[in-house]
């Protein structure tokens, strides 16, 4: 077997382990690596491995969140007899079901994360962090979809509202799921402790419920205010509206394009977030 000469082969290719000794000048080249993966197919596989790790884990906390929205709407059936009101409580309940596990869930898993050292095992792959942080977000929505759907239905029986036009949570769903796991993401990895990371996801959820199921008009006009900062609003302003004889779409698919455009903006900031803490 014949031997080809050293010099005749690249600089990563002469590599003995991963460097060799340059034949001219006597420099170090150091062998090249493969190209990193992909935004999507690396999105799909993170996706993949979150859903199958946490499928056991999270089921009976998306029972108790579903529990949680029912019970809310059984205790405000007491004081809320239809109309707008109404309504509001079935689409802030159903969205709180998006808040309890994409928000306070995944707040609590990257602070766990962060804290036990486990963001280093992520950050050696040669995936690029939107992928991960999107994969991971994309699971924990996932498991929102049955208990939205249960409590919606729970909902419109309980307060007597039609069924017409729950085709709306498959756009309501995904676009507030993003912008509630987007915001969770972000606070769990910018959060120093894993603790406080709990603190705000629970905070976060606090703030889905009283500004989200309450109806707006109750509330103080300072409140009002906060609760358009609050991402899953518009997500609950759209489904809302799909309640009503002749819902008015153009302003249900402004609110659906607003909730959009928090949701990029948060998977951003969380993105961002987790190559700040992947390095430190």
């Amino acid at each position: 077997m014949s031997v080809v000469p050293a010099e005749v082969l690249p600089g990563a290719a002469r590599a003995d382990g991963n460097r060799a000794a340059d034949a001219e000048n006597g420099t170090r080249a150091v062998a090249g690596l493969g190209p990193r993966a992909r935004l999507w197919p690396a999105l799909a596989a993170v996706y993949r491995a979150q859903l199958s790790r946490a499928r056991v884990a999270r089921i009976p906390l998306l029972f108790v969140a579903t529990f949680q929205s029912v019970g809310i709407m059984v205790l405000m059936r007491g004081v809320v007899d239809g109309g707008d009101e109404a309504r509001a409580v079935v689409a802030g309940s159903s969205v709180l079901v998006v808040a309890f596990v994409a928000l306070n869930l995944l707040a609590q898993y990257f602070g766990q994360l962060r804290a036990s050292g486990g963001l280093d095992h992520y950050a050696t792959l040669p995936v690029p962090p939107a992928a991960i942080v999107l994969g991971a977000a994309a699971a924990y929505a996932s498991f929102t979809v049955p208990g939205t759907l249960v409590t919606a239905v729970v909902g419109s029986v309980l307060f007597g509202l039609p069924l017409t036009h729950l085709w709306i949570l498959a756009a309501v769903i995904p676009l507030a799921g993003a912008a509630l796991a987007g915001l969770g993401a972000a606070l769990g990895l910018l959060a120093p402790r894993p603790e406080l990371a709990t603190l705000l996801g629970q905070l976060g959820m606090s703030a889905a419920l009283l500004l989200g199921v309450l109806p707006p008009d109750r509330l103080p006009t300072v409140v009002q205010y906060a609760r358009d900062l609050l991402p899953s609003t518009y997500g609950v302003e759209a489904f809302g509206l799909t309640f009503e004889a002749n819902p008015d779409w153009g302003v249900v698919l402004l609110d659906l394009a607003v909730c959009a455009g928090v949701g990029v903006a948060s998977l951003a900031v969380a993105t961002w977030a987790y190559r700040r803490a992947a390095v430190r």
